[in-house]
């Protein structure tokens, strides 16, 4: 049955394991784009045009994605997705132009924010069904997957052609979606507890239902927003303000993500604890104040704690807003917060580097730390 515990911890193991296989596959490509670019003779302005095919194919992707989930299910648009992003990650080295590779990336990003939403989705539909939550557990697969993708691709890009790196992952995540796909499929969308039946989405959203939607995908954003900066900036504020070799540099977005991780791994306690109200309030304020120090600390050790506090504060931030949208409106308010959260870490680098000209980049960085207090003070206000 959908709602028995041993049906309800199967499907929690095959969504934790989509979630985990997605960044995973994600990382492995991002550590291959450097011979991707000497492969195409992109210069970096065509390689940064290629490469918004990513973001192109996952934002309109996003937006339709809750519809297809509406009509299909989400467990057969996770399964579909995910079929297709481990098969289209083996494309780019197949490239030999940029018009090509913006191609095919653009499928790739298609794939992408459909199993976001997707998976992002079913998660919610269990969480409801476990009256736990257990949204945060999910995004700490993802960022455990993504570190792992990334160490492993580092270690491998020697002695592996990007060829043969791109195809592995095209295996791995076709033997994943095999073995979860499976249990997905046969156990179906789980059915809510009785008791909150009356809180299921509607069909029809009301005015209010939507504003508070959008309200969650403004904390999504926000949350999305320090991610996309830290992974772009971080590195390079360390190495160019305070003089930091390039390995205590490299080291400054792990602090990050290994902390984020950390805190998603437990967010599930602090949630039950706290309530979510709490837990945004208390994270986003977090996170100021730890981007704050990150970006002004004259000292590379405070910089580098500056950066693991902020990536313990933002950890739930995320996983909250989306869980708390899909509630309200189902696969549709998953793909409106997934979207505005993807559109603030696609706002975050531009938006630092534009910074930076005008001031400079410490004084851009705390652009993080606004947007930690701006989700701070949603959450206050929507409590």
């Amino acid at each position: 049955m959908p709602g028995s515990p041993v049906a309800l911890t199967r499907l929690r193991i095959a969504i934790t394991a989509f979630f985990a296989m997605d960044g995973f596959v994600f990382a492995g490509w991002v550590v291959r784009i450097p011979d991707i670019k000497h492969q195409t003779h992109a210069s970096v302005g065509a390689l940064g045009l290629a490469l918004l095919g990513v973001s192109a194919g996952a934002v309109i992707t996003m937006t339709l994605t809750g519809r297809l989930c509406r009509r299909y299910g989400s467990h057969r648009v996770t399964v579909a997705c995910a079929v297709l992003l481990s098969l289209s990650v083996a494309l780019p080295p197949l490239t030999h132009s940029v018009p090509a590779l913006g191609a095919v990336l653009l499928v790739f990003g298609a794939a992408y924010g459909g199993l976001n939403v997707a998976f992002n989705s079913a998660a919610v539909d269990l969480v409801a069904a476990l009256r736990r939550p257990i949204m945060p557990t999910f995004h700490a697969a993802f960022s455990l997957g993504g570190m792992i993708g990334a160490g492993l691709g580092g270690l491998v890009a020697g002695a592996l052609s990007p060829t043969r790196h791109l195809l592995t992952l095209t295996v791995i995540g076709l033997l994943v979606t095999a073995v979860a796909g499976r249990t997905l499929l046969r156990h179906g969308i789980p059915v809510p507890h009785p008791e909150d039946r009356t809180e299921a989405a509607p069909r029809r959203l009301d005015r209010r239902t939507r504003r508070m939607v959008f309200v969650f995908g403004l904390i999504a954003l926000c949350t999305a927003y320090g991610e996309g900066a830290m992974a772009d900036w971080g590195a390079l504020h360390l190495r160019q303000d305070l003089g930091a070799s390039v390995g205590v540099a490299a080291a400054g977005y792990t602090c990050f993500a290994l902390a984020m991780t950390v805190g998603r791994a437990s967010g599930t306690r602090l949630l039950e604890r706290l309530g979510r109200s709490r837990t945004v309030v208390l994270g986003g304020g977090t996170a100021a104040a730890g981007m704050l120090l990150g970006s002004l600390a004259p000292w590379v050790w405070a910089t580098l704690l500056g950066f693991a506090v902020t990536g313990l504060g933002l950890a739930n931030l995320f996983p909250v807003a989306v869980e708390r949208a899909g509630a309200l409106a189902g696969p549709s308010g998953v793909a409106t917060a997934s979207t505005l959260g993807y559109g603030g870490m696609l706002l975050g680098p531009p938006a630092i580097g534009f910074i930076a000209d005008w001031a400079s980049l410490p004084t851009a960085l705390t652009s993080v730390a606004v947007l930690a207090a701006v989700a701070t003070l949603i959450g206050a206000a929507t409590r």
